[in-house]
């Protein structure tokens, strides 16, 4: 007979994508998950697998958790551009917020720890740069279709440029004491959408 499981492997997955957030994947042992989360090393394994397959799980959590805003605001009805500044401005003030300069954004935090040598995570960080940039675009799109965005403009390439930006904020916004040099960024880049 199969034993009950004594713990939540919701909660246990929530609890292990907070202490990856917020230490990293090498900086995280298994011995820091089995205390932070409070289940054994055993049960740990038969829910998760192996610490790289938890951390991708908790990775994955991460992103479905931060997409849906962002559909929300980019493909709601009315003027798209208004809402692509929103979405831009937003991602500057959370890269400055206390509460997250010193956490980041875990899909950025991800590129930079994991990325370069680590092709299950480079997929998932991939994957999750093509949907903002495929949000941004369709919402860049509708713009110039609305007469928003000037005809000469390319979606693409504004959605592109955008992107980087963003992920940039993350990074300058997480290592710098300074929120004017983030704050000042996306000003100037929003200059692009006139």
């Amino acid at each position: 007979m199969a034993r009950t499981k004594e713990f939540d492997p919701d909660a246990a997955l929530q609890a292990a994508l907070e202490l990856f957030w917020r230490r990293g994947y090498e900086a995280t042992s298994m011995a820091d998950l089995v205390e932070h989360l409070g289940i054994g090393r055993a049960s740990l394994y038969a829910t998760f697998g192996s610490k790289h397959e938890l951390y991708l799980k908790a990775l994955d959590r991460y992103q479905e958790g931060s997409d849906a805003p962002l559909v929300r605001e980019l493909s709601g009805p009315g003027p798209a551009l208004p809402a692509v500044r929103a979405v831009v401005r937003r991602f500057g003030a959370e890269a400055t917020a206390e509460e997250r300069r010193l956490t980041g954004c875990f899909v950025t935090n991800t590129a930079a720890e994991l990325a370069p040598h680590d092709p299950a995570a480079a997929r998932r960080v991939e994957h999750s740069w093509d949907q903002l940039e495929t949000l941004l675009r369709a919402a860049l799109v509708r713009a110039r279709a609305q007469g928003e965005l000037a005809a000469d403009r390319d979606p693409l390439t504004l959605a592109r440029m955008l992107l980087v930006l963003m992920q940039g904020l993350r990074v300058v916004g997480k290592a710098s004491s300074d929120p004017a040099r983030v704050r000042d960024a996306v000003e100037q880049a929003l200059t692009l959408l006139d």
